[in-house]
């Protein structure tokens, strides 16, 4: 069983969208194709962790260029 870092808060899609800077349309899409984030279920109810919105934003950050 894989362990996780219980002190990252579990996030609705609608917070999760903010975060991101994106719709909440866009984060379920990826949700569906299992895309980008890892997800919680909780029940019926979806949720993201602060750890896996961290990992996406780290994950998809593009440094800017070294001067020449």
């Amino acid at each position: 069983m894989k362990k996780n870092d219980t002190s990252s808060r579990l996030l609705t899609v609608e917070q999760a969208a903010e975060c991101l800077g994106v719709k909440p349309a866009t984060i379920r899409s990826w949700i569906l194709r299992r895309e980008n984030l890892e997800i919680v279920k909780v029940g019926r109810l979806v949720r993201i962790t602060e750890t896996s919105i961290q990992k996406f934003i780290d994950a998809n950050t593009i440094p800017p260029r070294e001067k020449s």
